[in-house]
């Protein structure tokens, strides 16, 4: 009787610490998601987008751009949650010097989410109503980092006649998935499904627990960062959305590999892999310093779909050049828009010629 006496009250513990355990976990849910909703409130109130959202039929993308000339830069994100704020030490310096707009694509901070594919067909057709929605007025150039440069390539490839000039800043290659893990030895990349299952509980808040992790030290004014941590819960899920359509992007980017005579820059950053990055990839030293070797072979080779085109290497730049040496994107464009504009020149002259 003894023994069965201990063992009931052991049960009935047990299950009261398992209902305790339950009613905690769900308290702490409740919390999360009144958290997560007052947050997303107050993201919107203290961060306005700068610039103008674009209505591209019932539902509206922020673009902002600034300055005055010809021809109107445009910047395209990578694969990542920053969408303009991306460009944030570039952006001034090439609006100084002619029309600059940066802009964010389909669910990222401020612009609105897309039932539509995440693809580079949709993305291109988005931007392409969003210019015109703005009333932004060819000739571009583009300016692509990352996965923007399948991206601007795929919106060369659809509306040519409005893009004049390119520039790619560490930009991705339509080869390069099956290209890169063959120099790396078969590494694996850095598994998506942590974030995929933060961004299905976002509404918990969750997703704002992890924006800490966002850092920028190169940003002097640390209000972009801030931007992209509010916004977090919404722009982490489109990424991922984007990323899942990145075989179909690749496809369509890399149907199109002809440029002709438009100036072209393509950057390459150079700085060794870090040992966080080494890490997270399980490479040795050895299998990334093939890795970077192919990254730069695949960017020689961007650099001959123009005639006129010029591959610059970035020793001492990782992936977001960009943010490491800002100086080296805003030489690179304004070189393309010199280009550019010596182009119509003497185009404008010969016409008016004898």
């Amino acid at each position: 009787m003894a023994k069965s006496s201990i063992g009931s009250s052991i049960l009935r513990w047990t299950k009261r610490i398992a209902v305790g355990l339950v009613a905690l976990l769900v308290v702490v849910i409740v919390v999360g998601a009144i958290w997560e909703a007052v947050s997303w409130r107050s993201a919107l109130s203290k961060y306005p987008p700068p610039g103008e959202m674009v209505d591209i039929g019932g539902r509206s993308i922020h673009m902002d751009c600034r300055g005055t000339g010809s021809p109107t830069v445009v910047f395209e994100s990578g694969l990542d949650i920053g969408g303009a704020l991306s460009w944030t030490l570039v952006h001034d310096a090439v609006a100084a010097e002619t029309r600059a707009c940066a802009y964010s694509r389909a669910g990222i901070v401020w612009s609105d989410p897309s039932p539509a594919p995440h693809d580079a067909s949709t993305v291109a057709a988005d931007l392409h109503a969003a210019l015109a929605g703005a009333q932004e007025e060819g000739p571009f150039v583009l300016v692509g980092h990352s996965l923007g440069g399948p991206y601007i390539m795929t919106y060369t490839k659809k509306y040519g006649s409005d893009v004049a000039g390119l520039v790619f800043v560490d930009a991705s290659h339509p080869d390069q998935v099956e290209r890169l893990a063959e120099a790396g030895g078969g590494a694996a990349q850095p598994s998506m499904a942590p974030m995929q299952i933060a961004a299905k509980l976002s509404w918990t808040g969750v997703v704002r627990l992890l924006g800490g992790q966002i850092r920028f030290d190169q940003l002097t004014d640390q209000e972009p960062v801030e931007v992209m941590r509010a916004y977090l819960s919404r722009s982490l899920g489109q990424m991922l959305l984007e990323s899942s359509s990145i075989d179909a992007t690749f496809a369509e980017a890399g149907a199109f590999r002809d440029l002709g005579d438009r100036p072209l820059v393509v950057l390459t950053a150079m700085a060794p892999l870090d040992e966080t990055m080494l890490a997270a990839t399980g490479m040795t030293r050895e299998q990334a310093d093939a890795f970077q070797n192919e990254w730069k072979t695949l960017h020689e080779e961007q650099a001959t779909w123009s005639t006129k085109s010029r591959h610059e290497l970035v020793p001492d730049a990782a992936h977001y050049i960009q943010m490491d040496r800002p100086d080296v994107v805003i030489e690179a464009v304004l070189e393309v828009v010199e280009a550019v504009r010596a182009a119509d020149s003497a185009t404008e002259e010969g016409h008016t010629g004898p």
